[in-house]
């Protein structure tokens, strides 16, 4: 495949604009522009970023064990430095307002939110309504932060991550939003943009207690088990609505188990983020995915070290 080609792929799989993509790849609009139109060709440096981000997006690449276990060393030993991180993040309002906000906006946004951040800031700690945004919107916003309170509050009291824990998230994810909030579907169900295909609704019950199951065990790798369990979870898709969010939500309570963070996934980075769990549940490599929390949870601790 030549430059080109790429080039117009990578357009299609980040939703980059020429703008945005021109300076990913450090380079002019003019030049971008004729590379795509093929009125000039990139030099070899400049080729060498295009399959780079080809790989990127295209979620072809793979990530080197060695690579994935220095990206560990650096989280835990992030950890090491803050014994107890639910306490950190409880006991320090501006930390805690930046992870309600950050999580909120992010999550929702990745689901199709059209808020911008200072509207979700304003409807969470204003309590602001927005007569010219869209009102389910912003109930999901003051929903969304509901269950972050609710979560952080269940770990400082050391609840276990169980079924009740997950239906809880959802019904408040979704109150007064969906009538079967706190519900498994029992219908079948599509991923929106995706060809994956999702549990069948008669086996959603038995495939979330064994889920449970692998939560709950102890393993040595356990941004692995974070990863594995989040692939797994939006495969099964056990809801009719809110699946990414309660997802995401019930990552951030594995992470805030083992004193991690709860990751922080930009929204600006959803086309990553679908690409890799598309790739691990498509062929079982859990590498970039791991490899991509492992960078939210990185994220995370600016906002912990106020260096956001």
């Amino acid at each position: 495949m030549n430059p080109k080609d790429k080039l117009i792929l990578i357009q299609k799989f980040s939703g980059l604009t020429q703008e945005e993509l021109a300076r990913r790849l450090g380079v002019t609009f003019a030049a971008l522009n004729r590379w795509i139109n093929g009125k000039a060709a990139p030099r070899k440096k400049a080729v060498d970023k295009i399959n780079a981000l080809y790989l990127e997006y295209s979620g072809e690449k793979s990530i080197p064990e060695s690579t994935l276990a220095a990206k560990n060393n650096l989280v835990f030993s992030k950890q090491k430095k803050h014994k107890h991180i639910i306490s950190e993040i409880l006991e320090n309002p501006d930390i805690y307002d930046e992870f309600i906000l950050s999580l909120t906006y992010n999550s929702n946004r990745i689901e199709g939110s059209s808020l911008s951040e200072n509207d979700t800031a304003a409807i969470l700690f204003e309590n602001a309504s927005l007569p010219d945004k869209n009102l389910v919107e912003q109930l999901e916003a003051k929903n969304h932060q509901a269950a972050l309170e609710y979560l952080f509050q269940y770990i400082k009291t050391a609840g276990p991550i169980n079924e009740e824990l997950i239906l809880k998230l959802h019904g408040i994810l979704m109150n007064a939003v969906r009538p079967d909030a706190g519900i498994y579907r029992k219908h079948a169900v599509r991923i929106r943009g995706s060809y994956i295909p999702t549990a069948n609704y008669l086996k959603v019950p038995h495939i979330m207690k064994e889920l449970i199951k692998k939560i709950q065990k102890n393993r040595a790798d356990a941004l692995s088990a974070i990863a594995s369990v989040h692939s797994r979870f939006e495969q099964t898709h056990p809801f009719s609505d809110g699946n990414g969010r309660t997802g995401r939500l019930l990552m951030h309570a594995m992470a805030l188990k083992i004193n991690l963070p709860p990751p922080v996934i930009k929204q600006e980075k959803k086309r990553e983020y679908i690409n890799y769990l598309n790739k691990s549940q498509t062929a079982g490599d859990l590498s970039l995915l791991e490899d991509f929390i492992s960078d939210a949870i990185l994220e995370s601790y600016k906002i912990v070290e106020r260096n956001v």
